[in-house]
């Protein structure tokens, strides 16, 4: 199948994405309309306000991204979306446009989990080429794993979350400082100011055995230190706990991924992916103590959810063509 030219679309959370990317790799446009100002009204992601800004927003962001890259529907060679995990109502709007997109202009559909999606990242606008196998850290608001990529499309899952991810423990953390939605890069703007050593909070499962993670326990001790401390704030004692905070989580991502790669001698390659692959403190942590080739999207756009890394992804796995449905067990 040919897949020259290839539309992505992305619609699992509260962003609306639509992308075209040529060969895997050159993004020709990626447009991405967000609905955080009503989510900053209820300092959180409401699904059914999210899926209904979603329906507005669908066909003029894929009409913008078909305008920035110049093309129309007759030069596309594939049709890629998001097919979960997600919210429901949100991954039907763009599998529904997906769907009738392929119908309508007779061109093939695939769905992609929006996880590898992530991991393809580190490809877009970059000559990085993947040495299999190898370590792959996916962290963000709703997901936290560790997979050996094997090969193109092939996984091994290590180890996950078991309740909240880091991305979620940012943004709750937050929350309780009382900081707008999305509140995780607040967190780590107040944190380049602080001292990391001033409070010392758990890196959960540290010494457990496997792959998984944990991050509902800092919750809970983040906001027992918070009762402790003398109201109103000030300002030294928020970024001291934004700043500690960040180095806890970033610890406990740290510990996992050296982890493995001693009981993995083979990976020889790691990729951090996802929106907390962001934040500066994290990547600054990975590339002092990780000894092998580390990889991260550049452009920071690609970390969070759009519609160029579901493009990516699909043009160097080989799923099923066809009507798409949602789905939330890629195992």
């Amino acid at each position: 199948m040919k897949k020259t030219f290839i539309l992505g679309i992305e619609t699992s959370c509260d962003e609306t994405s639509v992308s075209i990317v040529k060969n895997g790799r050159e993004v020709l446009s990626c447009e991405i309309a967000t609905s955080i100002p009503l989510h900053q009204e209820t300092k959180g992601v409401v699904p059914e306000v999210a899926a209904r800004a979603q329906t507005e927003a669908m066909i003029p962001v894929l009409e913008k991204a078909l305008k920035t890259a110049n093309m129309t529907m007759e030069d596309i060679d594939l049709i890629a979306v998001t097919q979960g995990p997600g919210l429901i109502g949100s991954l039907l709007v763009g599998i529904s446009c997906a769907n009738s997109l392929s119908l309508a202009h007779n061109i093939p559909v695939m769905g992609v989990p929006h996880i590898w999606g992530h991991m393809y990242a580190n490809l877009l606008d970059s000559d990085t080429e993947v040495e299999f196998p190898a370590l792959v850290l996916t962290v963000s608001g709703g997901h936290n794993d560790l997979y050996i990529w094997k090969s193109h499309g092939e996984f091994q899952l290590l180890g996950h979350t078991l309740d909240d991810a880091a991305g979620e423990a940012f943004d709750k953390c937050g929350r309780l400082l009382d900081l707008d939605y999305p509140a995780g890069p607040k967190v780590s703007a107040l944190a380049l100011q602080g001292d990391r050593k001033a409070y010392d909070f758990p890196r959960s499962m540290k010494n457990k055995p496997g792959y998984n993670f944990s991050f509902s326990g800092i919750k809970t001790a983040f906001l027992y230190t918070l009762e402790k401390e003398t109201l109103p704030l000030s300002d030294q004692t928020k970024q001291n706990l934004c700043a500690s905070l960040e180095e806890a989580i970033a610890e406990t991502l740290l510990i996992k991924v050296q982890k493995a790669c001693k009981e993995f001698p083979e990976i020889q390659q790691i990729h951090l992916s996802g929106g907390v692959s962001a934040n500066s403190h994290i990547r600054n942590m990975f590339t002092k103590n990780i000894s092998l080739p580390l990889f991260f999207p550049e452009n920071k756009k690609y970390c969070t959810d759009n519609a160029a890394m579901i493009a990516g992804a699909a043009y160097y796995i080989d799923r099923p063509t066809g009507f798409v449905s949602p789905q939330f067990d890629f195992s």
